[in-house]
């Protein structure tokens, strides 16, 4: 069989400023509902993406998946040419990063159904534990890995494989009066701990079962890790230069410039990205497939290094590219694939800021994010699978779910308490995007808007 780097060695002969990608993806999966096993699999799949620049003209992105013999790899060549010789000149054009090797000789990373052994091994317990409770656990667990092959012209030959992985797990009580969920990433499976996940599941569901009715409004909520995950997901990726510059986001300034350097929280919070962050490690060099917001295909390859957005509570910086650091005299700061919030050194859990709690409202998790005003980032969502209603350091009952109005960047300033940063799956996000380390907070004046589905 035809190797990834002899795929990407043909995509490069010839003449042309080209960069050539080869994804090896492997990813086995389990799906489970009702307390019994619903489908299982593992799927392979390889995908080639050129990158053709043309001097004085454009770039053209293809792709192609599958077998990807050397007639797939020259149509695929020249459709990129074709493109980009029809494209308008791209205004980020730069040269390519310079000869770099790492790992290039590496085969494809692979994983199999073994790798989620122990997940069926304690998925028997949880499905014994909820029938006996009168449950029903539903649920999916997927391992993956993704082995990237990159080289330019310029002389790059670079290799990372990167495991990634999904752990996601919802109880229903038998009568539908309420239900609670856990996710956990699985990027490596030894880790996973479906019964841990159950047990906080069961202990929540287990807290006095009478319902409390309330009103719309604005109230102390605590925020589950996960939750924290899928807003600062959604901050990061507004926090572009160019657009911030341009005006109209969060983050333009009043003045045409940005609000880098303003204090966006009083609480002493750093978001920050780091390629060999210990336990997310993540790719350690820029892969861009397609262009867009903060993202140029001419950065292929640009090393990364650990970068603070938020540094103790004031904007540091925001994702710009060679183009858009070379055109304001900042830093060059690309997308990095993790992100870690934290606050001063603590060893506070989530158990521990709910029992500091007079009264307020524990949000386990978010679903449907969307955004709704891009200069504030406001955006509106609901919570799902549980509110939980505190009382003197105690989940005392559940109310329905609701959906929130709120912006992430606004919120920020409202934090009163910050938890210990916990690896964490955000349950909207999962880990397509970035593996996540966030703690829990407490937040005052967090916007319930109305009653919603949670689903």
């Amino acid at each position: 069989m035809v190797t990834p780097q002899e795929i990407a060695e043909s995509a490069l002969a010839g003449r042309g400023d080209r960069i050539a990608i080869v994804d090896e993806t492997s990813t086995a999966h389990l799906r489970w509902a009702g307390n019994a096993v619903i489908g299982n699999g593992v799927v392979h799949s390889r995908t080639l993406t050129v990158i053709e620049s043309v001097p004085g003209a454009g770039i053209g992105v293809v792709s192609r998946e599958g077998a990807l013999d050397r007639d797939a790899v020259r149509s695929a060549v020249a459709e990129a040419r074709a493109t980009a010789s029809r494209a308008a000149p791209a205004p980020d054009a730069h040269p390519l990063p310079t000869a770099a090797e790492r790992h290039w000789s590496r085969p494809p990373t692979g994983t199999s159904s073994a790798a989620l052994a122990g997940v069926v091994g304690q998925l028997a317990e949880v499905f014994d534990r909820a029938r006996a409770r009168g449950e029903s656990a539903s649920g999916y667990a997927e391992h993956e890995v993704r082995t990237t092959y990159l080289a330019s012209s310029s002389g790059l030959r670079l290799c990372h494989a990167q495991p990634g992985g999904v752990l996601d797990l919802t109880v229903h009580r038998a009568d539908h009066t309420a239900s609670g969920w856990a996710g956990a990433d699985l990027a490596d499976p030894a880790e996973a701990d479906l019964l841990a996940g159950y047990t906080g599941i069961a202990a929540r569901l287990d807290a006095p079962r009478h319902h409390v009715d309330l009103s719309p409004g604005r109230y102390e909520v605590i925020l589950a890790p996960s939750c924290v995950a899928d807003l600062m997901i959604h901050l990061h990726g507004a926090a572009d230069l160019q657009e911030a510059l341009a005006g109209g986001t969060v983050f333009s300034g009043p003045d045409g410039g940005t609000r880098l350097g303003e204090r966006l929280a009083e609480a002493h919070l750093t978001l920050a990205s780091d390629p060999a962050a210990p336990g997310l490690d993540c790719l350690p060099f820029t892969v861009v497939r397609a262009p867009g917001p903060g993202a140029s295909c001419f950065d292929n390859g640009t090393p990364l290094r650990r970068t603070e957005w938020i540094s103790d509570g004031t904007l540091a910086n925001l994702v710009g590219t060679r183009h858009a650091a070379r055109s304001t005299g900042l830093p060059c700061t690309p997308r990095i694939g993790n992100l870690v919030l934290s606050g001063r050194a603590t060893d506070r859990t989530l158990d521990d800021l709910v029992a500091g709690t007079d009264h307020g409202l524990l949000v386990t998790s978010l679903w449907y994010l969307r955004e709704v005003d891009p200069a504030r980032l406001l955006l509106t969502g609901v919570t799902r699978d549980g509110v939980h209603v505190v009382k003197g350091g105690e989940v005392v009952g559940t109310a329905h779910d609701f959906r929130f109005d709120e912006s992430p960047v606004e919120l920020l300033a409202r934090v009163v308490e910050i938890g210990r940063p916990e690896p964490t799956l955000p349950r909207e996000w999962g880990d397509r995007e970035y593996r996540t380390a966030m703690p829990a907070l407490r937040v005052e004046d967090f916007t319930l808007s109305s009653a919603g589905t949670g689903v």
